[in-house]
């Protein structure tokens, strides 16, 4: 069975929620990417989307664009960020990991390839945010033969579009929860409880919610009507805060406790 699979059946049987932190791979390094990995699994995460430096990530706020430039000025590919998981793996972590990248990287290397090795590596699920659902069938095709989940990301726009996505979801169905890019919001849109409950019955996996979730409020609120929560962009400011630690030293007991206590915060009394 697919890690992803495994981990929200158990975590239902708990009756928790996930907690899913969104990190960028090489920022600030592939050391402190390795250790933070290993410091949010004993936090609580119950799953990690490792996130692929890209130049140009339209999605994403100015946060994560800052952390994307980071990562790029040290070369940090696609096949870095698997390797990562893979010295993870070896750590002992056994968290789902899930690459979240644009498709120009995965289109340069070439789907059956990126597939193989995301295989050979334990990557668990793959969420592209510029593949929309009517040009995925490919993909989608190769990453169901290596046993990877395509993660489709869904907005709120028409319920029939809304439906469409979700009945063909694989993993689970990431359920954007404001328009526009990623970034800490202190407000989502005011139909956000409805537009969740027509996911949920179109989809016959689990569903989660991220884009503008920083607080363990704002989970609190969440929680109650999904599966799983992710953050990201909170959590890529609270690395970016503790650079100079993480610059001194990849595993700095100081930054890397920055992390594990927020992310333990968010996950506290998730049950």
């Amino acid at each position: 069975m697919n890690r992803i699979d495994s981990r929200f059946a158990e975590l239902k049987s708990r009756g928790e929620t996930a907690m899913i932190p969104f990190l960028t791979i090489g920022d600030p390094s592939i050391e402190a990417s390795l250790e933070l990995i290993l410091e949010m699994e004993r936090a609580g995460a119950d799953l990690i989307e490792l996130g692929v430096p890209y130049s140009d990530p339209l999605a994403d706020g100015p946060v994560i664009q800052r952390s994307s430039e980071r990562a790029l000025k040290r070369k940090i590919s696609i096949f870095d960020v698997i390797d990562v998981a893979k010295q993870a793996r070896n750590r002992g972590s056994e968290l789902p990991f899930i690459l979240f990248t644009y498709y120009n990287p995965v289109l340069q290397i070439g789907l059956e390839r990126i597939f193989k090795v995301m295989q050979e590596n334990e990557i668990s699920g793959i969420i592209i945010p510029d593949l929309p659902l009517e040009e995925d069938s490919e993909t989608r095709a190769i990453a169901e033969k290596y046993n990877v989940h395509l993660i489709p990301l869904v907005a709120p726009t028409s319920n029939e579009r809304v439906q469409r996505i979700a009945a063909s979801a694989r993993g689970f169905v990431y359920c954007v929860s404001s328009l526009g890019v990623t970034g800490e919001r202190a407000e989502f849109f005011g139909g956000i409880e409805d537009f969740l409950t027509t996911v949920r019955e179109a989809a016959s996996v689990p569903i989660v919610v991220g884009f503008g979730i920083s607080s363990r409020e704002q989970v609190e609120r969440f929680e109650k009507l999904c599966d799983g929560v992710v953050v990201g962009s909170a959590i890529v400011r609270t690395i970016e805060s503790a650079l100079p630690h993480f610059e001194a030293d990849a595993a700095h007991p100081e930054g890397l406790l920055q992390i594990r206590n927020f992310v333990g915060q968010l996950k506290r009394s998730n049950n």
